[in-house]
C-alpha cells in the first residue's frame, strides 16, 4: 500500500490490489508547464533528495544515463503482504530514523521538512519555523500548481515513491525496524503531490502505476530506481521493464 497520507494527520489510503497498465493519457501543453515553473531538479542530479521536486528529464544523454541506472535495479517476484502494517515502518513523519538520512533529527517532521523543500512562498504557524500552514505547490504528478492550506490538507499528499508495502513485498519484511523507519522518513522516497492522484496509485509498482503527467515519468521510474539501489531492494521484472520504457529516447 502507497504511503498516500494525508499531509495533516498521517492518514494512510487504501486502494487496489490490481489495476489497468498505465494509460498514455496526461497532461501536455499548459497544462503540464506547470512542472517547470517550481524549483524542481532532475532526479539525476538529486542523488540523496534534498532538492526540491522532480524535473523532467529530457535530453538524450540523460535518458541513456537513466537506462543505465535503471538498469542495475535488481528483480524478483513480488511477495506476499502477510504481516504488512504502516507502525511497522514507525509511526508517521517521525523525526528520529536512526540511520542518519536527511532531515533526520532536526527538530522538524518528516512531512513538514518535505512541504519547506518542495513548497514556494512557505508560511508557518506563529512561532515556529517547522510547522507549515500554507504554501504553492508545482506537482510533478499532475502538472498542476496548488494553492495549498493546512485547513484544507487532503490536497496535498506526501507520496511515498516507492510503497511501502512494496518494500515489505519486496524485503523489507526481514529488515530492522531502523531501517524501515529510514526508508519510510528518507527525503528521497518521499514527494509532496496531489492527494488525490496519490490516492490512485495505492501501492502500485510502475507497471501498474505511473504519474498522469508523461512529461515527468522517466524522472519517476528514476526516483523509484534510486530508492530501489539505495535500499537494496529489487522490483519485479514487469516493474523493470516499464521503467525502462520510461526513458526511451
Amino acid at each position: 500500500m502507497a504511503s498516500a497520507v494525508v499531509v495533516a494527520a498521517g492518514f494512510v489510503a487504501t486502494g487496489c490490489k490490481d489495476i489497468a497498465p498505465p494509460a498514455d493519457s496526461g497532461p501536455s501543453g499548459p497544462a503540464a508547464s506547470a512542472v517547470g515553473n517550481g524549483r524542481a531538479v532532475n532526479p539525476l542530479d538529486n542523488p540523496d533528495g534534498t532538492k526540491p521536486g522532480l524535473a523532467a528529464i529530457t535530453s538524450t544523454a540523460d535518458k541513456a544515463k537513466a537506462r543505465s541506472l535503471i538498469e542495475k535495479v535488481a528483480t524478483k517476484g513480488r511477495g506476499p503482504k502477510t504481516g504488512y502494517e504502516r507502525d511497522k515502518f514507525g509511526y508517521a513523519w517521525m523525526d528520529s530514523a536512526p540511520g542518519g538520512i536527511p532531515f533526520a533529527r532536526n527538530g522538524c517532521d518528516s512531512r513538514n521538512d518535505l512541504l519547506k523543500r518542495d513548497g514556494e512562498s512557505v508560511r508557518f504557524r506563529a512561532g515556529s519555523d517547522c510547522i507549515v500552514t500554507t504554501m504553492t505547490l508545482h506537482d510533478p504528478y499532475t502538472g498542476k500548481t496548488i494553492e495549498w492550506a493546512k485547513s484544507r490538507a487532503t490536497t496535498v499528499q506526501i507520496d511515498h515513491v516507492m510503497p511501502l508495502s512494496y518494500d515489505w513485498q519486496m524485503g523489507a519484511s526481514r529488515w530492522t525496524k531502523g531501517k524501515r523507519e529510514d526508508i519510510a522518513n528518507d527525503p528521497l522516497n518521499l514527494i509532496p503531490v496531489d492527494g488525490p492522484t496519490n490516492g490512485a496509485k495505492s501501492d502500485s509498482g510502475p507497471a501498474t502505476w505511473l504519474p498522469p503527467n508523461k512529461q515527468i515519468r522517466c524522472s519517476y521510474v528514476v526516483r523509484f530506481a534510486q530508492v530501489s539501489l539505495k535500499y537494496d531492494l529489487p522490483v519485479t521484472t514487469a516493474d523493470k521493464t516499464m521503467m525502462l520504457k520510461q526513458c526511451e529516447d
